[in-house]
This record gives structure tokens, sequence and C-alpha cells, in this order.
């Protein structure tokens, strides 16, 4: 008898929010040192966690997923994905995607160790930089990747059309 195929475990977590434009504090300031920010026009913003069972097999397929969804709107009204409108790209590192509630506190258990993260964190970036590149649209239009550093708490800016915010588990 075979073992009751349930829903498979979420191992990623992805959270899109449309942008005008966004500003991501990547370094905070320091004594004698200025913070440091990086800015990107109109395109897409990515929140990304990695949970427990996550592995680099599974970075294509949310790329893939993340940058073909037909979140953007054209001046005529029509969805396209970021590919298409062309776009730019904010990935920000959101390990509080992770959380559960357990009374009133919240908890990561289920979030990936540290160091895998970050080692997945690294290839989901590159990947997204490389599918940009390899766009004939984006590369036309000079599109950007500019992402935030994992594992620091970063200040964000943003400004958006409308709070027009999706989630997409993995």
């Amino acid at each position: 008898m075979a073992a009751p195929s349930g829903p498979s475990p979420t191992r990623a977590r992805a959270v899109l929010q449309q942008c005008l434009s966004s500003r991501l504090q990547v370094k905070p300031p320091e004594p004698g040192c200025e913070s440091e920010w990086v800015e990107v026009q109109r395109g897409l913003v990515i929140y990304i966690c990695f949970f427990k069972g996550a592995n680099e097999e599974l970075i294509p397929k949310i790329v893939n997923t993340l940058l073909n969804v037909k979140l953007s709107e054209t001046e005529s009204g029509k969805y396209v994905s970021i590919l298409d409108l062309p776009g730019n790209l904010l990935i920000i590192p959101q390990a509080t995607l992770g959380g559960k509630l357990k009374g009133r506190n919240m908890q990561y258990h289920s979030n990936i160790e540290k160091e895998k993260g970050m080692e997945l964190y690294s290839h989901f970036v590159t990947l997204c930089e490389k599918e940009l590149a390899a766009n004939t649209k984006c590369a036309e239009a000079g599109v950007v990747v500019k992402y935030g550093t994992y594992g620091n708490r970063q200040v964000l800016k943003l400004d958006t059309n409308g709070p027009f915010t999706h989630m997409i588990e993995f």
C-alpha cells in the first residue's frame, strides 16, 4: 500500500510588489561612513525566503515563475511579465516570510540555516541577473537587477501605484 501523498512542504516563499521606484539600504551608517543604498525605477520588488528542504534545483523554477508571472500593468491596461514590460528588479532577502505565529510571538523554526540560505540567495540573484541580461527587451531597455544583503536588517523606501502584492510558494 502506497503512503498517502499529501501536499509537499513549502520550500520557498516569495512576495512580489510592483513599484514605480524603490530604494533599499544595503549597509547601515557607521561612524565616519554613510549608509549605502541601491535603487531601481519601475519594476518589481521580490522578497524571498528559503525554508528547510530548499536546494539548488529549486532555484531555476522559482526564477522562471517569478520573472514570467504577468503582474505588471502596461499603459493599455494589459498585464505582462517583468521581462515583457521590461522592468527593473529589486531582490530583498526576507527571513520573516518564514515566520509562524505561536501565541503572541513569531517563530522561524522552518527557515533554512543561514549559510545554506545565503548560498541559495546568491544563486537566485545570479540567475535573475542572467535571465534579464539574456532577454532582448530587457537588455535594450537597460534594466537593472539590484539586491539586498542577506542576513542584515534593511531599510526600504517604496513608491508604488497600488498595493498590488502577491505571494507565491514553492
